[in-house]
C-alpha cells in the first residue's frame, strides 16, 4: 500500500526536525539553549491564567463554530484600537493561526492553484499548502536588503493563470522584516490589477521597533473583497498552547464559505477563547515593557552576530527573529555539529536552519534563524556559545 501524495510530499518542520540531536545532547547531560523555536519565556498574562483556574461550568459543551460571541465582541474592540473597524460577523475564531491560514487557502484556491509568497516564509505554509493540495509560488527576497519585498515587476512576473492569492507575513517570520505602508499599498495595487486575494498573517502586529509601524491589510482602502487577515494570540500574549486565532475579512461571501469549513471541525476550544478574551483590553501597561524587552534582546543578538566576519544580517524591525547569512556552505550541518560536538561548560545552543523556510531548492543553505525568546542572561550565554562554536566550526570545516 502506498501512502497519499500529500503524505509523501509534506515537508518535515526545519524548526523541529533536528530535535533528535537536541534530545541526544540532553541525555548526555548537556544543557541546550533553544533559539530554534518561537516559544517566548515571557510569562502569560495573569488575567489569562486566572480564567483557567476559575472555570467552573459543570459541562464543557460545544460552542458556536464561528467562536463565542463574547470573544468576537472583544476582538472587535481589540482591532478598533488599531484603527481596524470590524463587525462580529467579519471574524471567525479558529484553532490558532494555523487553521486560519488553512481556511484562507481552502476558500481562495482550487486544487493545483497557486499562492505567491515572498521567501523565506513561515515554514508551515508549505505544509498547509500540501494539505490543501495547492502550490506555493515563491518570490525571492534577500538578506542583503533585509528581506524587503521585491520590485513590482518581479512579483507580477510570478503571476500565472493558476495564481489566486498573494500571502505575506507582516512583521515577518522568519525574517523580522516590517513592510512599510507604501509596500503594502503597492502590493494591493498588484492584487487589484490581477484580481488576486491578499492573505496577510499579522500575528506579530505589536512587535515593532525603532519607530517602524505595522500596517494591516484591512487598513488599505478598496480591498474589501480581496483582503484576508489571519491572526493568533500565541505570541501576542505568550500563550502558544492556547491555540486560538481568527480569520478576518469584509468579504461576506468568503466569510460565509469559511463558516462552513469551521462547522465541519465543529468549534474552537471554549475555555481558551475565554482566556484570550480576558486579554483583549491589555494596553501599553502590558505591551510597553514587553516591546522594550524584546528590543533589548534583539540588540544583544544582533550585536553578537556582527562580530562574526563575513556575516550578512540587517537589523530586523519586528517580530522576534533574526535570519543571518553565514560564511559557510551548510548552516544545517553547523547546527547539528553544535548539538553533537560542541559545548562550553556542558552547554550548547540550537538554531533553525533557514533552508527549510524556502521552497526554492538550494536557497538559504548558508542561513539560519535565531529566535530571541530567552531572558538576557540566558541569551548572553547562548550567543557566546554560538560565536565560539562558529569560530571552532570554521577551523575544522574548510
Amino acid at each position: 500500500m502506498q501512502l497519499s501524495k500529500r503524505a509523501r510530499e509534506i515537508q518535515a518542520s526545519p524548526i523541529r526536525k533536528l530535535m533528535p540531536h537536541a534530545v541526544a545532547a540532553k541525555k548526555r547531560g548537556t544543557k541546550v539553549y533553544h533559539l530554534n523555536i518561537g516559544q517566548p519565556d515571557i510569562p502569560t498574562p495573569q488575567a489569562m491564567i486566572d480564567v483557567y483556574h476559575s472555570f467552573s461550568d459543570k459541562v464543557l459543551a460545544y460552542g458556536p463554530s464561528q467562536g463565542l460571541d463574547v470573544y468576537r465582541e472583544g476582538l472587535v474592540k481589540y482591532y478598533q484600537k488599531y484603527d481596524i473597524p470590524l463587525k462580529e460577523d467579519q471574524i471567525i475564531v479558529t484553532i490558532a493561526g494555523s487553521e486560519a491560514v488553512t481556511f484562507a487557502m481552502y476558500v481562495t484556491c482550487e486544487v493545483d492553484d497557486e499562492i505567491i509568497v515572498p521567501e523565506p516564509f513561515y515554514t508551515n505554509y508549505n505544509g498547509f499548502a500540501t494539505m490543501a493540495g495547492i502550490n506555493i509560488k515563491p518570490v525571492l527576497t534577500v538578506a542583503e536588503d533585509g528581506f524587503q519585498l521585491p520590485k513590482d515587476e518581479v512579483i507580477e512576473a510570478a503571476i500565472g493563470p493558476k495564481t489566486r492569492a498573494i500571502m505575506i507575513c507582516n512583521p515577518g517570520n522568519p525574517t523580522g522584516t516590517v513592510y512599510s505602508k507604501e509596500d503594502i499599498t503597492r502590493l494591493c495595487k498588484i492584487a487589484k490589477k490581477h484580481n488576486l486575494f491578499v492573505i496577510s498573517d499579522e500575528v506579530y502586529r505589536e512587535f515593532t521597533y525603532d519607530g517602524a509601524k505595522h500596517t494591516s491589510i484591512l487598513q488599505i482602502e478598496g480591498m474589501e473583497d480581496l483582503a484576508i487577515m489571519v491572526d493568533s494570540v500565541s505570541k501576542r500574549y505568550s500563550a502558544c498552547g492556547a491555540r486560538i486565532g481568527c480569520i478576518v475579512s469584509r468579504n461576506a461571501e468568503l466569510m460565509a464559505a469559511t463558516l462552513k469549513f469551521a462547522q465541519a471541525r465543529l468549534c474552537p476550544p471554549t475555555v481558551d477563547q475565554l482566556a484570550a478574551n480576558a486579554c483583549v483590553d491589555l494596553g501599553d501597561e502590558f505591551f510597553g515593557p514587553l516591546i522594550s524587552e524584546y528590543k533589548k534582546r534583539r540588540d544583544l543578538v544582533f550585536a553578537e552576530l556582527q562580530k562574526i566576519p563575513g556575516i550578512v544580517c540587517v537589523k530586523p524591525q519586528g517580530a522576534f527573529y533574526i535570519v543571518a547569512k553565514l560564511p559557510i556552505e551548510n548552516a544545517e550541518d553547523f547546527v547539528i555539529w553544535l548539538l553533537d560536538n560542541f559545548q562550553i561548560d556542558n552547554e550548547t545552543v540550537m538554531a533553525a536552519p533557514a533552508e527549510g523556510f524556502y521552497s526554492t531548492p538550494g536557497q538559504g543553505r548558508n542561513e539560519l534563524r535565531l529566535a530571541y525568546i530567552l531572558n538576557e542572561e540566558d541569551l548572553t550565554k547562548a550567543m557566546h556559545i554560538f560565536r565560539q562554536g562558529f569560530e571552532e566550526y570554521k577551523k575544522t570545516h574548510k
